[in-house]
């Protein structure tokens, strides 16, 4: 498969003028971002790298971090952990109060912003410095020690943050957190203010198509039973209320976030991230979605 060219062709074919969406603005310093931004890029094989654009640049990668939390959580609590967590699609927006109420504190799934919220409460709860942990984590799994948090994003998102709070202390009335609310939202903050580039989330989400394992040198990260777990849960709820259509048009599992991320796998394959700030209304990456749909097309090939 030549995907350099199979890439330079949705290049080419591709632009932030073709989408009609806006940048996040909720996030103060996420509405700085220039729209024109546009990168791709895809791993595979023997260290085999592709790339077009401004994959090398790095952003706020946001709700895509929500899938190293929960590896995290996952290894420290196995099966038990879904009885705080559902499995299920959301069908509502990220941050929906009223479906948690309605199910009494248990957040839909893990991806959700209360979701993500109850992973946070059981890392602080288990982890003696759950932010120092994570980064670790992630740097990891990509061999890059060039990965860090963007303290002026997470300022950011904790001035304008209530809602996030209010999730927190809703969850906490009905039981379902443990913590103390302001450490669970700081990591939260922290957790969604990564910066990392098209090329390392890709190096990131390689363990996801390579059954758990660093592609470059085989290190075992996690069991194949939790990567079979969590790309179920990508494939069903990595994009919140939008995730039946992304499954329909792209065919891959994968994650999105605000900041205009995507990254998406197809097992024992590649792992593919794309970057492109425009969001749809659903708040998913507009021009992102479009480029994952033409790489299956022109591949002739999803997990479908």
């Amino acid at each position: 498969m030549n995907y350099q060219k199979i890439l330079d062709t949705i290049h080419s074919e591709m632009s932030y003028r073709d989408v009609g969406g806006k940048v996040a603005s909720y996030i103060p310093e996420l509405a700085k971002i220039d729209p024109r931004k546009f990168g791709m890029h895809l791993y595979c094989g023997e260290n085999q790298h592709y790339g077009f654009g401004d994959s090398e640049e790095k952003f706020s990668i946001q709700s895509i971090s929500k899938v190293f939390s929960l590896c995290m959580a996952m290894n420290i609590m196995g099966e038990d952990l879904w009885e705080r967590v559902d499995v299920e699609p959301s069908g509502n927006p990220f941050n929906s109060l009223t479906q948690l109420e309605q199910e009494n504190g248990i957040p839909r799934n893990p991806f959700i912003n209360a979701g993500a919220l109850v992973i946070s409460d059981i890392l602080v709860d288990h982890l003696e410095n759950p932010k120092e942990e994570l980064l670790s984590f992630v740097r990891q799994i990509t061999g890059d020690a060039d990965i860090e948090y963007d303290e002026t994003v997470a300022s950011s998102e904790k001035s304008t943050g209530f809602r996030n709070i209010a999730l927190v202390n809703y969850m906490k009335a009905l039981g379902n957190i443990k913590c103390e609310v302001e450490p669970i939202i700081d990591f939260y903050f922290h957790q969604c203010s990564l910066r990392m580039s098209c090329r390392q989330l890709a190096k990131a989400f390689m363990i996801f198509a390579n059954k758990g394992k660093v592609l470059e040198n085989g290190e075992k990260i996690m069991r194949p039973e939790i990567v079979k777990r969590i790309n179920a849960l990508m494939q069903t709820c990595g994009f919140y209320d939008e995730a039946g259509e992304f499954s329909f048009e792209v065919g891959l599992p994968g994650k999105s976030g605000v900041g205009g991320g995507i990254v998406a796998i197809h097992p024992e394959r590649y792992s593919v991230a794309v970057w492109s700030p425009i969001l749809n209304e659903k708040g998913n990456s507009e021009l992102g979605m479009k480029a994952l749909e033409k790489l299956t097309t022109l591949t002739g090939v999803s997990v479908f």
